[in-house]
């Protein structure tokens, strides 16, 4: 069993080899960060950013929540996309969402108690815009599958209205939005939808 203990203990021995390796590993990224990405994705610890998406540190800006939202009145995530995109200058905003999520799977299955409750209507909200096409699925796998999709492009479309997101591309500032889903079998990413201006230059400047 994994204890607080042993986290404090892995840690110093994962600076060690950082310092081994790099000396000065630590010291480059104390005086500022300047990532490309936003990351905005679920808190479900099964999801490792840094290693699915092949990147260390200082490229991604994090925001994660249940389920993956961008919430209008959630100042907690407007927070982090305004000082991605005023202030680091961000190029990319990734929301990835997962197969398998408790979020949703909950959102399905009706009233939740509490402030998971709350926070979730809002998942639910994207499963009644969409119960048609999710009520004819008659597979409920295939339909919590969709319905992770269908949050995913919403969240996107979210992020379009926003006004920090509204503003930039006003400005002319680079700046996509992509909707992502991970699937925790595989491990494989899958773009959705891409929307926006920036080119990222691991792509051989493919607009994204």
């Amino acid at each position: 069993m994994i204890t607080a203990k042993l986290l404090l203990l892995e840690n110093k021995s994962w600076v060690q080899e950082k310092l081994a390796l790099d000396p000065d590993y630590f010291t480059r990224f104390a005086g500022s960060q300047q990532p490309d990405f936003l990351w905005i994705a679920c808190s479900d610890s099964r999801i490792p950013t840094n290693e699915i998406t092949v990147t260390t540190a200082g490229e991604m800006f994090v925001h994660r929540n249940i389920a993956n939202l961008v919430v209008e009145n959630d100042i907690n995530a407007l927070s982090a996309l305004q000082y991605a995109v005023e202030t680091l200058k961000v190029r990319h905003v990734v929301v990835c969402g997962h197969y398998g999520c408790g979020g949703v799977r909950a959102a399905m299955g009706g009233e939740v108690p509490g402030p998971l409750g709350v926070w979730l209507r809002h998942m639910q909200a994207v499963g009644y815009t969409h119960r048609q096409e999710l009520d004819a699925l008659t597979d409920e796998t295939a339909r919590w599958d969709r319905l992770v999709e269908l949050n995913v492009i919403t969240q996107i479309e979210h992020l379009k209205r926003t006004e920090v997101v509204q503003a930039a591309w006003a400005m002319g500032q680079p700046l996509s939005l992509h909707g992502w889903v991970y699937r925790l079998d595989s491990g494989v990413l899958q773009e959705l939808v891409a929307v926006g201006t920036a080119k990222d230059p691991r792509r051989d400047g493919a607009a994204r």
